[in-house]
């Protein structure tokens, strides 16, 4: 892993006076045995795998295995489109939700996705990104930098807490991808607006804040799947963990700071994980899982 806490990432950034991006591909590159070229040749392959999921599974006809899910991310991609669709968030929002959705809709299908960090979780990330570069021509050199900070911030997760469901419930899958999409989300955006130098340790801090801001909102979320499966309610969540993403990036780029600093944040959340019941740590003995109505949809899908 890249970097086991945020506030070492900060020193070594702020010591050789070099951007986070910069950074962390030194780092990842010596940990791997690689060259930078070959890391960020790797995120590119990642970044496109990412666009191609969003495509695929936007598609009207796309469905899960089960027939449980599948067309809903279509549906929200018409509201975008369509001039007679009932739009509540406008167009950016709602082909983020739509982006988010599809990623895990065709993960549902068996199709292929980038984990980030779980493949439960693989809608935040790309949803948000590729939204951003639409609208704001961002290219591929800034996301690939925006998906090294994504990593570091899920390495921090991963080291100091966990991302499994079944260990922490979903704070720990798309309670990090949201703070992974926050914290990068910010950087590629801070650094693209030209309002920050790359080396900037005022965006760096912002990154961590936008972080702490996104987790803070979903320490605690349950994991819950209906039958088992990476469906319900997990292919909706990915669309207000990516909301949730947002409102982080958004707090952090408009200078406010989150009092407690993000390795407490992670140390808190993998207490909270722990501290979740059995019941509601993707077993599906709790929550949504034993609703009158999942309980049926379990017994139709045996």
């Amino acid at each position: 892993m890249p970097y086991s806490s945020f506030s070492s990432l900060l020193e070594d950034a702020q010591q050789e006076n070099i951007s986070l991006a910069e950074c962390i591909q030194m780092r990842e590159a010596l940990d791997n045995d690689k060259s930078v070229v070959q890391v960020r040749a790797q995120l590119s392959e990642a970044l496109q795998v990412m666009r191609e999921a969003v495509r695929q599974g936007s598609e009207v006809d796309i469905k899960s295995r089960t027939g449980l899910t599948g067309g809903d991310a279509a549906k929200l991609f018409e509201a975008v489109n369509s001039p007679d669709a009932i739009n509540v968030l406008g167009s950016r929002f709602t082909h983020i939700l739509a982006a988010s959705m599809a990623t895990v809709e065709l993960n549902a299908a068996m199709g292929r996705i980038v984990a980030a960090p779980t493949a439960g979780a693989s809608g935040v990330l790309p949803g948000v990104f590729l939204t951003l570069d639409r609208d704001h021509d961002l290219g591929d050199e800034v996301l690939i930098d925006g998906l090294l900070v994504a990593g570091a911030i899920g390495a921090c997760f991963a080291a100091q807490a966990t991302l499994s469901g079944a260990a922490g419930g979903c704070q720990a899958e798309i309670g990090t991808a949201a703070a992974m999409t926050a914290a990068a989300a910010t950087y590629i955006l801070g650094i693209s607006s030209g309002k920050y130098e790359s080396c900037c340790q005022q965006l760096n801090e912002a990154v961590g804040h936008a972080a702490s801001f996104a987790m803070q909102g979903q320490l605690g979320l349950v994991c819950d799947p209906v039958a088992g499966l990476v469906e319900v309610p997990c292919i909706a969540r990915n669309a207000t963990g990516a909301a949730v993403a947002l409102a982080g990036a958004q707090m952090a780029l408009a200078g406010l700071s989150f009092p407690i600093p993000l390795d407490e944040v992670v140390d808190a959340a993998s207490r909270v994980g722990a501290a979740i019941p059995p019941s509601l740590r993707e077993t599906a003995k709790g929550g949504l899982a034993i609703t009158p109505t999942a309980k049926r949809i379990a017994c139709e899908l045996q």
